[in-house]
């Protein structure tokens, strides 16, 4: 008994330095980030370094920036570390965090309780409110809830807005997902959707590249979506057990307001490329 006891202990032991040796990533003084580099507003990708883009890795003549990357750079400035970009698709993004290949992925990500068994998350460092976007002057331009909504409608591949959100809406005909937030838009821009669900600072970024388009808000309706916060709270991922660079990324957040993030996103909106 005193044996087996002995060696309960021992793999206790050994489990808890696992844990405790799980690295941070920035030993090297580098804080490599993945992201889409095509979610405006939330990150893009871009010809030249303008408005304080950073470089893409693996790619010399394109440079990221948007709400990702400004967050980013602020956190690397303020734990002075340098900031490496990688671009990845969407699916890719957490098993990239989780095998270490990333130190981090600031995109754009709601904090699920689903995400959480994958990756651990610091933040928010936004709050997005669900709206929907439609065609102006068309038959749900002038929809005052979701009960009203009618048509086919998509959103992006592995978000909340379509997964939850969508089929809240009982008037609509779910088309199968789009694999990126520009595809999306651009679903609904051709005509292949009547309308698209997605987050305000995404809707308000479309707004610029498509001003045929139109956003509607049912907050405060009573006919709007039912979301939880961790639907809505966006969070920056990390490798399970990566407590350093969480501890370092929530200490730089902690300063932050709400009003702080709005801010910074409407920054990011009033430079993203018009090109769509």
């Amino acid at each position: 008994m005193k044996k087996w006891i002995a060696m309960l202990l021992a793999a206790l032991l050994l489990g808890s330095a696992a844990l405790a040796e799980v690295p941070s990533g920035v030993e090297d003084g580098v804080l490599t980030v993945a992201m889409e580099c095509a979610y405006a507003p939330y990150n893009w990708a871009q010809p030249t370094e303008d408005n304080g883009a950073v470089p893409i890795k693996d790619h010399p003549k394109l440079y990221a920036n948007g709400y990702d990357v400004m967050t980013a750079k602020g956190i690397a400035e303020a734990n002075g570390w340098e900031l490496e970009i990688v671009q990845l698709d969407w699916d890719s993004l957490i098993p990239a965090v989780q095998s270490g290949v990333v130190d981090a992925v600031i995109a754009g990500q709601s904090m699920t309780a689903k995400r959480m068994e994958a990756v651990d998350f610091a933040g928010p460092y936004l709050y997005a409110t669900i709206v929907v976007l439609v065609k102006d002057g068309s038959a749900n331009a002038e929809a005052k809830g979701i009960s009203e909504l009618t048509g086919t409608a998509t959103s992006q591949s592995g978000t909340i807005w379509y997964d939850t959100c969508l089929p809240q809406v009982k008037g609509a005909t779910i088309l199968p997902p789009a694999e990126s937030a520009p595809a999306m838009l651009m679903a609904l821009e051709s005509g292949t959707v009547d309308f698209v669900c997605t987050d305000m600072p995404t809707a308000q970024g479309a707004l610029i590249a498509y001003p045929d388009l139109k956003l509607l808000d049912f907050a405060g309706s009573g006919d709007d979506f039912e979301v939880s916060q961790e639907d809505v709270n966006i969070g920056i991922s990390l490798q399970k057990g990566n407590t350093v660079l969480k501890d370092a990324i929530d200490a730089y957040l902690a300063g932050k307001t709400a009003e702080d993030f709005n801010s910074l996103m409407a920054e990011a909106i009033a430079v993203q490329p018009l090109s769509k």
